[in-house]
């Protein structure tokens, strides 16, 4: 065991909030209060982030009408989405994809504009802006699980329409529209699992020992 590592009794609380971390749909309204929402996204805002460019930008919506116009957006593209699905549509529409409307707090996470001149590790891959981004709402995602809130991360939307009605700068593109707030309960497992949408397959599956395909 490192000297480094925490208590025994640490380390399980920290996986336990990964192992129970879940993307809520179902809320039970209520609020977050301010102090709260200010240490989750201070823990969003310590992810790991490639030469330290910090790409992310939070917008907190708190006015109801732009979160009624969000859902609207939202509602619009779950019918697109529907249609691609082909055979699976009906299926796909009812399932519920978001809780925009129900949740404490709504939050659009979003890419910066002007990207372009962070070269710093990403000059041959320019994604890890977005990786960036992605592990900061990792790290939102797994204190609001520790703090007992739940938190469903909805992308079903048209990313210019969204950063149009945000009022975004040219070059920044919303990535995430982050339901947050108090639940009922949280999914035993994961909800596409629950509704029968989709199977989760094992790390195995996943893991491959010097080149792809071989397993260890």
């Amino acid at each position: 065991m490192s000297e480094h590592a925490y208590s025994e009794a640490e380390r399980a609380a920290l996986y336990r909030a990964i192992g129970e971390r879940r993307d809520m749909r179902h809320f039970a309204g209520g609020e977050v209060a301010p102090e709260l929402l200010a240490r989750l996204l201070a823990a969003a805002h310590q992810a790991p982030s490639v030469g330290l460019m910090q790409p992310w930008r939070f917008i907190r919506i708190s006015q109801r009408a732009l979160r009624e116009r969000i859902q609207a957006l939202v509602e619009e593209e779950r019918v697109r989405t529907a249609e691609a699905l082909g055979q699976r549509s009906d299926e796909f529409m009812k399932l519920k994809v978001e809780g925009i409307n129900d949740c404490a707090e709504v939050l659009v996470a979003a890419l910066m504009e002007d990207r372009e001149p962070h070269i710093f590790g990403r000059r041959t891959l320019p994604e890890m802006d977005l990786a960036s981004l992605a592990c900061a709402i990792q790290n939102l995602w797994l204190a609001a699980r520790a703090e007992g809130l739940g938190m469903g991360w909805v992308s079903l939307f048209d990313p210019q329409a969204l950063a149009e009605l945000l009022g975004m700068p040219a070059g920044a593109k919303p990535v995430a529209v982050l339901c947050l707030g108090p639940v009922t309960d949280f999914y035993p497992a994961p909800m596409l699992v629950l509704e029968n949408w989709a199977e989760q397959r094992p790390l195995s599956d996943m893991l491959y020992e010097n080149h792809w395909g071989d397993r260890p």
